[in-house]
């Protein structure tokens, strides 16, 4: 058997044993890992589309500061947000004050992507609504990402609809509620109702960001300050125990909905080797708080990542 026989078969049992061993944690997932410099990846369904959830903050992140950068917005533009408003609630930043404050455009930005800060995002999205997020990310040539509505609809699910000791019931509704063409009984969850994306797309968003074509239509600028607040995020629970070390930095970005899972990011190794990780899951099991989902995701990124680093 030749070395790339030997490497496809690797390859091929590999990903099979990544398929059974999600589905076996009651997770049907989108897995994407890809070398940013030489553009070689290793995948399970990377052009499924998923609701995005609070991906889509960083297609909204993008848009702000392109504007910014235009001159069109200014990013130290003191900005009054009411504390606590029922329609976008959230366990961080603006979202839990107790009283009305100014924060200037730029530090929202932060709030939204570091914090995933529900009550920022909608205060961004009031200045530049979906429609713009989705023509400047088109602008940029990124493809697959779809905005289609603020954050405040994310706040308007069955899980608010359900006392903490029931929550259950609200996931056991995403479970069973969908359609074989990802539509789905709850609008945030209907593909074709709600942002969503591929776990492509958000890798390509990602390739734009670390290491752009010449020709990438995505301003510099831009990038850096994007990145830049990516290696500050703060929720670090999911796929970063798995890729931050000593050796490495992880920026990324979550996203959760009822039984939605996900995360995309980059870990840049001392080599100077970066690799762009995707993960897109949704669980079967009705339960709030999965543990055994988060880290198995993560398993599965970081074996995927391993052999392609290997290769």
């Amino acid at each position: 058997m030749s070395r790339t026989t030997e490497t496809v078969a690797s390859t091929t049992a590999l990903l099979a044993e990544a398929r059974a061993e999600l589905y076996g944690g009651g997770l049907a997932a989108s897995v994407l890992v890809r070398d940013l410099h030489t553009g070689e990846e290793l995948a399970l369904d990377p052009d499924v589309e998923y609701v995005s959830a609070s991906l889509v903050k960083v297609p909204l992140a993008l848009a702000v500061l392109e504007l910014v950068r235009r001159g069109e917005l200014d990013g130290g533009r003191p900005v009054e947000v009411e504390p606590g408003r029922a329609r976008t609630p959230g366990p961080t930043g603006v979202s839990r004050f107790r009283h009305p404050a100014r924060i200037a455009l730029a530090d929202l930005v932060y709030l939204s992507l570091c914090l995933s800060d529900n009550a920022a995002t909608e205060a961004l999205f009031a200045l530049v609504p979906p429609a713009r997020v989705a023509e400047l990310t088109a602008g940029f040539g990124l493809r697959g990402f779809s905005v289609r509505h603020t954050i405040d609809e994310l706040s308007d699910t069955p899980a608010e609809r359900f006392s903490a000791d029931e929550s259950h019931l609200a996931h056991a509704l995403a479970i069973g509620s969908g359609t074989r063409g990802r539509g789905h009984r709850v609008p945030q969850l209907d593909v074709s109702h709600a942002n969503s994306c591929t776990a492509r797309a958000c890798a390509d968003l990602l390739q734009a960001l670390w290491n752009p074509p010449a020709d990438s239509l995505l301003p510099t600028e831009v990038a850096d300050s994007v990145r830049q607040l990516m290696a500050h995020n703060v929720l670090r629970h999911r796929l970063a125990p798995d890729f931050a070390a000593d050796a490495s930095s992880w920026s990324s970005k979550t996203g959760t909905l009822l039984n939605l899972r996900h995360e995309m990011g980059v870990v840049e190794h001392a080599d100077g080797r970066a690799l762009a990780v995707v993960v897109l899951t949704e669980s079967r099991v009705p339960a709030t708080h999965q543990p055994a989902a988060e880290a198995l995701m993560a398993a599965v990124a970081r074996r995927l990542h391993d052999h392609l680093r290997q290769r």
